[in-house]
């Protein structure tokens, strides 16, 4: 037979082939690109904001206040700035060093919430001392009984014990003489020529230390008080009058050299005569 005879292609060629019919497949294929990588996000401190003067100046004692209030004197003016977004270099502007920041804040918490009316209105007789006290703590408690100044307060005596004793030293000369004078009044002791005794202011502190201890439990301690505030200034009032009419005549016998009766002997002699032995 003449019949030409079919060469088979050789393997080489039959993968040649084939690898070039698969191609235009692969070709098709979309290539997914990589994306580039990215560098990670700095941290960066809170925008710094124009403000004028007296507002910037405004806004670095309202947020030492609360730094202080939270970290206590020790707290370094950097993370101060930071923390107002500021650079410490602008809060040295306004304050030549932390002792000068901590002196205003003691005249922002302390000085600018004394109130000297407070004094007249205890000195107000034509109300019963009663009404007076829990009308004065009412007030006192509003201005000075707050987080910021009770946390301040504490601090203070840990770090800056001078911030204490100035304050202390601003009630002692303020309040304790005109508060001695009208629980004498109120005991019916009148106005005695003698002058107020360390007893008596000691006395006094007594329930002015033990209403201020609630707002620390509350703001320092993170107690709940779970009574009405006013109600239970009124209980404090009436279980210190009550035994103030007793013990306060005694300090002025004391001191006037009228014999003190022994604790649970007989009554305390009526407060005229404690009166007539002061004019003797």
């Amino acid at each position: 037979m003449n019949a030409t005879r079919r060469r088979r292609p050789s393997p080489a060629a039959s993968n040649a082939s084939a690898a070039g019919a698969a191609q235009p497949a692969a070709a098709a294929k979309p290539s997914r690109a990589r994306p580039a990588p990215t560098a990670p996000l700095a941290s960066s401190p809170p925008a710094r904001q124009r403000l004028a003067p007296a507002e910037r100046e405004r806004q670095i004692i309202e947020g030492a206040i609360a730094y202080f209030s939270e970290v206590g004197f020790s707290g370094q003016t950097r993370e101060l700035s930071k923390r107002l977004g500021i650079t410490q270099p602008l809060l040295y502007r306004y304050f030549a060093n932390k002792q000068a920041l901590i002196e205003r804040v003691y005249q922002t918490v302390f000085e600018s919430r004394w109130n000297p009316a407070w004094i007249a209105l205890l000195q107000d007789r034509s109300r019963p001392l009663r009404e007076r006290l829990i009308d004065f703590y009412s007030q006192y408690s509003q201005a000075t009984y707050r987080p910021e100044w009770i946390r301040i307060y504490m601090h203070a005596g840990l770090s800056e014990p001078t911030l204490n004793r100035r304050y202390i030293q601003l009630v002692r000369r303020e309040l304790m003489p005109v508060y001695c004078r009208e629980v004498r009044d109120a005991c019916g002791l009148g106005d005695l020529p003698l002058e107020i005794s360390e007893e008596e202011i000691e006395f006094v502190w007594s329930l002015h230390g033990g209403i201020f201890y609630m707002a620390v439990r509350e703001h320092v301690y993170n107690i709940r008080i779970r009574v009405d505030f006013l109600a239970h200034v009124a209980l404090v009032v009436d279980n210190f009058l009550a035994g103030a009419r007793v013990t306060h005549p005694a300090l002025a016998r004391s001191r006037l050299g009228v014999p003190v009766p022994p604790s649970g002997g007989r009554a305390a002699p009526p407060a005229r005569k404690v009166r007539r032995a002061a004019k003797a």
